[in-house]
């Protein structure tokens, strides 16, 4: 949690970033992911060998993540980077540092570069976690800080990964006969566990069972009692916690190109500053049919024709969204996905234009190709649905990550012990 005071020294930071239209970050939401400071931007944690690899490094395996992101600005920064282990709320675990990673847990960002050739300049940072420095050696949710060398309580942006042990399999399904009906716009998962030579004594108290649809952390679900269990299998099946609303396939955009308009850009131009990308008007998709279309579950891809290295000749586009709907007094509504982080802030609000009957917001975005929705969050809630705006299609292709934690009685932290994605 950041402590008030960081986020009033934001506030100049904010003023610096006005030109991009954006506002602070909610500090004190759920959300593991929160960035802190505005001018940070395009942040992902990937599996470099596998783009649509969720963000899960198994133990004793090669696999590791990149984690990249940009600063707007002129000047490199001396960054560091510390790594918190967490149970499978995000709260912290009572592992102490030397139990859950090998090295020290502090260190310095040192792969960076300069945009080339790009109107807004910005410099690019890039981390690989395991390295030679910090190696996570223990199953469970992990919290990456950064935070500038000299202020290490003030947290430029968290983000989190997950550290699997890989002692248990699991096989999901997906099935649109659920406990809510039949093909009704809902989806329910199922799971077999097979615990191998894990030993678990009682299933149904020691596990605890997340499951997230599309990388969203506001769809996670959590269950704790199997259905049946039969030797060494675990069965999650007919759980009311495994149900979830089926959405639709994502919206997409690209801006890989700025001198004429990508995939569902109206215009582009350019303000003497940046470029601006204006999307075809979007309209709401609930109550109409079906339409399949190939999807990145809400991913984004970093992307520039003309660049041999994206990450640094990419430009940030002044994107322009805009939902013709009627007003909505009770409620907010976002443009989301990853690009977000998944939050609902003031700098993806929408606002209203009661002279075009339009949501709009411009967020500024780096070139490449985008999926989006659209969200709304009512008046009191903390959940964002997009029910309302994009209905719910039991054909959806959703895709569903799926955690299993060992909780002891008593241990001082969640065990991750294995995960699947389906």
């Amino acid at each position: 949690m950041v402590k008030l005071s960081v986020y009033l020294q934001n506030i100049v930071r904010i003023v610096a970033a006005c030109m991009f239209g954006i506002g602070a970050s909610n500090l004190y939401a759920l959300n593991p992911e929160q960035i802190n400071d505005p001018l940070v931007k395009s942040l992902t944690v990937r599996n470099p060998e596998n783009f649509m690899a969720p963000p899960v490094i198994r133990l004793n395996t090669a696999d590791r993540l990149d984690i990249n992101f940009d600063i707007i600005g002129e000047d490199a920064e001396h960054l560091r980077y510390r790594l918190l282990h967490c149970n499978a709320d995000w709260q912290p675990s009572r592992l102490l540092e030397q139990e859950y990673l090998k090295g020290f847990n502090e260190a310095e960002i040192e792969d960076y570069a300069f945009s080339s050739n790009t109107f807004i300049h910005y410099v690019n940072y890039n981390l690989e976690i395991p390295n030679s420095q910090m190696q996570p050696v223990a199953g469970g949710n992990y919290l990456l800080q950064v935070y500038r060398e000299n202020y290490p309580d003030e947290i430029l942006f968290q983000t989190g990964f997950y550290v699997s042990e890989n002692t248990v399999t699991l096989q999901g399904d997906v099935t649109t006969r659920t406990d809510k009906g039949v093909d009704a716009g809902y989806q329910q998962v199922e799971l077999r566990v097979d615990a191998g030579g894990e030993e678990i004594r009682n299933p149904w108290q020691d596990l605890v069972v997340n499951v997230i649809q599309n990388n969203s952390p506001s769809s996670l679900r959590t269950t704790f009692h199997p259905l049946r269990v039969e030797g060494k299998v675990i069965e999650y099946a007919h759980d009311p916690n495994l149900i979830f609303p089926a959405g639709n396939e994502y919206r997409r955009f690209e801006t890989v190109r700025t001198d004429y308009p990508g995939m569902h850009v109206d215009s582009v131009v350019f303000n003497g500053k940046m470029f601006e990308a204006y999307l075809t008007p979007d309209l709401p998709r609930a109550g109409k049919g079906y339409e399949y279309d190939r999807t990145q579950h809400g991913r984004f891809k970093i992307d520039d024709y003309n660049s041999t290295d994206a990450n640094l000749g990419a430009d940030y586009v002044l994107t322009h969204f805009s939902l013709i709907m009627p007003y909505q007094p009770g409620a907010d509504i976002y443009p989301d996905g990853e690009f977000t982080r998944y939050n609902q802030d003031d700098a993806n609000i929408m606002t209203y234009n009661h002279n075009s009957g339009r949501y709009e917001v411009k967020i500024p975005l780096k070139q490449g190709s985008y999926n989006y929705r659209y969200v709304m969050v009512a008046k009191g809630e903390a959940t964002p649905s997009s029910s309302m705006i994009e209905g719910d299609r039991y054909e959806s292709q959703n895709e569903y990550l799926a955690l299993v934690y060992l909780r002891l009685p008593g241990a001082r932290a969640d065990r991750l012990i294995g995960t699947s994605i389906f």
